[in-house]
């Protein structure tokens, strides 16, 4: 006779067996990732899904476009979106030629394909661009359209060996960041009005709700490039993008996303190449970054607003791309309140006397956060201007960026990384001395040329392994 008890017993073994099974493999995958990380990099990669797309196409003359550089095409690409969209989707395609448009607005399985001499010239007129759910440094507010934009989407690509071209310079969006540089003068209104972008950073502090952050005309917060927001499953592969508003590339809270072949060339304020912000399983590979600005920036949002939202980015892999000029080749921060993890770059070329550092993590205590496990191999730099590796806990904090929110940074390895002129530093680092900068690995690296070998304020832990530093081999530091 089977009792209720027996029974009991019975499922209580089955389900401890099955605990022990789990917890075994749990160990197992953490001891790889722990002996070996870029295996963990090989399984994120093969677990990021495909786009995929019926093979009907729309080419956008069909519902009215004009290749003339003047006639407004907006309400033509609007219409082959919504028809591919409602039809299954497939490729909406754009031919050969110029042309003019406000923004585009892209839907669940579309593949918006540029031809290798297609030009999209967005229209620098602001009134074009409606209000939509957006962000702008690393706060969520209500604001100009980005001029390519998705929100909510899933299987969505932009490819073809076309050019888009924001059109952005210094007589209309640039002017507006308040930069001398970019065409501004005094008398001239601009971001750094009172009424704008403060206002929205002190919004975001007091919780004020996003739908009630309403910016736009009058507001002077230029619009991103490309934002995909809230997004499964996105590819952008082999277009050109020049003179960019703002931000380039700015995947949002969006995840399982692969950007390829993709060359950025844009030279205004703020033209970061690629943000991926609260974003997840990003691949950026076989890309060329020549920018104003950071030429890769990961984020994962602003003081308050991060906190707010409180995803982090990870698992973000950079391969095969070459920076050319900006603030750093591949950069976690500033806006890193939610934290970074999971970073892995490698084989890329870094080289310009106008390309400040290799690899930069910047953060303070203001925005907080933790930034951990970045991993570099495979690197090799010409010329930057400060150091190979900055990793600061005070960036800006003489601009009034003290708080009661201390960052931690830690776990960052280079290896394989050969360097002509590193400029100032092979290392620049400092943090708090309650919260050091932790557990910095050189592996294989060999700096021809340094001003000095590092500088470190409240850092713990640097080991050097086989490395080389104008000529001279370079001890731990232990502490």
């Amino acid at each position: 006779m089977i009792t209720n008890k027996c029974i009991t017993l019975k499922i209580t073994a089955v389900f401890g067996l099955i605990s022990l099974l789990f917890l075994s493999c749990a160990k197992q995958v953490s001891g790889i990732s722990e002996a070996d990380p870029w295996k963990k990099m090989d399984l994120v990669i093969k677990g990021i899904p495909l786009t995929h797309f019926s093979d009907k196409t729309y080419n956008v003359k069909d519902f009215g476009a004009v290749a003339d550089g003047k006639t407004s095409n907006t309400l033509a690409f609007e219409k082959a979106i919504k028809e591919c969209t409602k039809n299954g989707g497939g490729k909406v395609l754009v031919p050969n030629g110029k042309y003019l448009i406000g923004p585009i607005h892209l839907e669940s399985n579309v593949n918006l394909h540029l031809e290798d001499q297609a030009e999209i010239l967005f229209s620098t007129d602001a009134k074009e661009y409606p209000l939509v759910h957006t962000s702008w440094e690393g706060t969520e507010l209500m604001n100009y359209s980005p001029l390519i934009y998705a929100k909510n989407k899933t299987n969505v690509a932009i490819t073809g060996k076309g050019t888009l071209n924001g059109q952005a310079n210094s007589t209309n969006w640039w002017i507006w960041s308040g930069g001398k540089n970019y065409g501004w003068q005094k008398g001239i209104p601009s971001q750094n009005d009172p009424t704008n972008r403060e206002v929205l950073i002190d919004m975001a502090e007091k919780g004020v709700p996003v739908s009630e952050r309403i910016f736009g005309e009058g507001r002077y917060l230029r619009p991103g490039f490309i934002q995909f927001f809230e997004c499964n499953t996105v590819l952008i592969k082999d277009v050109t993008i020049i003179n960019a508003p703002f931000w380039v590339i700015h995947p949002l809270k969006s995840t399982n996303m692969i950007i390829d072949g993709v060359t950025v060339n844009s030279h205004g304020p703020n033209n970061d190449g690629c943000d991926p912000e609260y974003s997840q399983n990003i691949i950026i590979r076989n890309c060329t970054f020549n920018t104003g600005d950071d030429c890769i920036a990961i984020k994962s949002g602003r003081d308050a607003d991060g906190r707010r939202v409180a995803i982090p980015s990870k698992n973000i892999i950079v391969q095969n791309c070459k920076m050319i000029d900006g603030h750093g080749g591949v950069v976690m921060g500033s806006e890193i309140s939610a934290g970074v993890n999971n970073v892995f770059v490698e084989n890329c070329i870094m080289d310009s006397p106008n390309l400040d550092r290799a690899i930069r993590i910047k953060t303070n205590s203001k925005r907080g956060g933790t930034t951990e496990d970045i991993y570099v191999r495979n690197l090799k730099v010409g010329t930057v201007k400060e150091c190979v590796l900055l990793a600061t806990m005070t960036y800006n904090v003489y601009g009034g960026q003290e708080g009661n929110f201390i960052p931690a940074i830690r776990n960052i390895s280079l290896e394989n990384i050969k360097v002509k002129n590193a400029g100032k530093y092979g290392i620049l680092a400092d943090g708090y001395a309650s919260s050091p900068v932790e557990n910095i690995t050189f592996k294989d690296v060999v700096i021809e040329k340094a001003d000095s070998v590092y500088s470190l304020k409240n850092v713990k832990n640097v080991t050097f392994i086989n490395t080389y530093i104008n000529g001279k081999k370079v001890e731990s530091i232990k502490n």
